[in-house]
């Protein structure tokens, strides 16, 4: 059963414990409170401020596991304190496995600090777990895709309007780069894994992936430039730098144009532009 009070007293604790320039927001003259108001940790975990603040007082429902993932993201919980949040709301603790879906608080730390730049967490099957605003104007929003649809691996190969945001002529690279970034995945996790039934569903679906799998490509540089076709900004050459997380399946993927050029100016013009 879910111990409301001892919830809503975990919730506040945490709460108050973080400061904006923790999550990447402006401190402002006027706060009085030393922690983060409800309404700024409602918008971090993308729910309404007054589901959160019922959580608080405590008189809200029963959050379900989804809420209490996206509570754990929004308050830059540890691994011991999200599965610690699952517990007071009377669920069960999540499974361990290395599915990577929890990002680490210091992970979460650079990525709100990146605001004004195209960047994401993914995890090892390919899923994007959180975005910039910049991100999203870039590539989209990845987050809001659901079952084997989540991984870019799957979308890549199932759904041609996945491809629309690289440049054709970059296009059979990026196929061969994605093969290669899951042989090594598959080669971590092995045969009974997340990894391998995205890799069997895959075969059975893209005839191009099956033929790619086969050949057992290996990764290229990272940095490489990428060239990607925007809908209303044309033609941009990108960097792509990646920070991989040491203590679980995830990356944080980072893109840059080189300063002075065309692609560095459309990426200026991106952030006017917004999601």
């Amino acid at each position: 059963m879910v111990d409301r009070a001892r919830l809503a007293a975990f919730l506040r604790a945490r709460r108050e414990a973080l400061q904006p320039e923790d999550v990447g927001l402006p401190r402002g003259r006027r706060r009085r409170t030393g922690g983060l108001r409800r309404e700024e940790v409602a918008a971090l975990c993308d729910m309404s401020a007054d589901y959160y603040s019922r959580l608080e007082q405590p008189r809200g429902p029963r959050p379900s596991e989804h809420m209490l993932a996206a509570i754990a993201r929004g308050l830059h919980l540890s691994l011991e304190e999200r599965d610690h949040l699952f517990q007071l709301a009377g669920h069960a603790t999540p499974r361990r496995i290395r599915r990577g879906d929890h990002i680490s608080p210091g992970l979460m730390r650079i990525l709100d600090r990146l605001e004004d730049t195209p960047a994401q967490v993914v995890n090892h099957l390919g899923e994007t777990l959180k975005q910039t605003r910049m991100a999203v104007a870039l590539l989209g929003d990845e987050t809001a895709f659901e079952g084997r649809a989540r991984s870019v691996y799957y979308r890549w190969f199932t759904d041609p309007a996945s491809r629309l945001v690289y440049a054709e002529s970059d296009r059979v690279a990026h196929s061969r780069l994605l093969v290669a970034d899951l042989h090594g995945t598959y080669a971590r996790e092995g045969r009974n894994s997340h990894a391998a039934d995205l890799v069997n569903a895959l075969q059975e679906a893209s005839p191009e992936f099956a033929a790619l799998w086969r050949e057992h490509p290996v990764p290229g540089p990272y940095c490489a430039a990428k060239h990607f076709q925007h809908p209303r900004l044309g033609a941009m050459e990108l960097h792509c730098q990646t920070l991989i997380d040491p203590d679980q399946p995830q990356r944080l993927l980072v893109f840059t144009a080189v300063p002075g050029t065309e692609s560095h100016a459309s990426l200026q013009l991106l952030s006017a532009l917004g999601g």
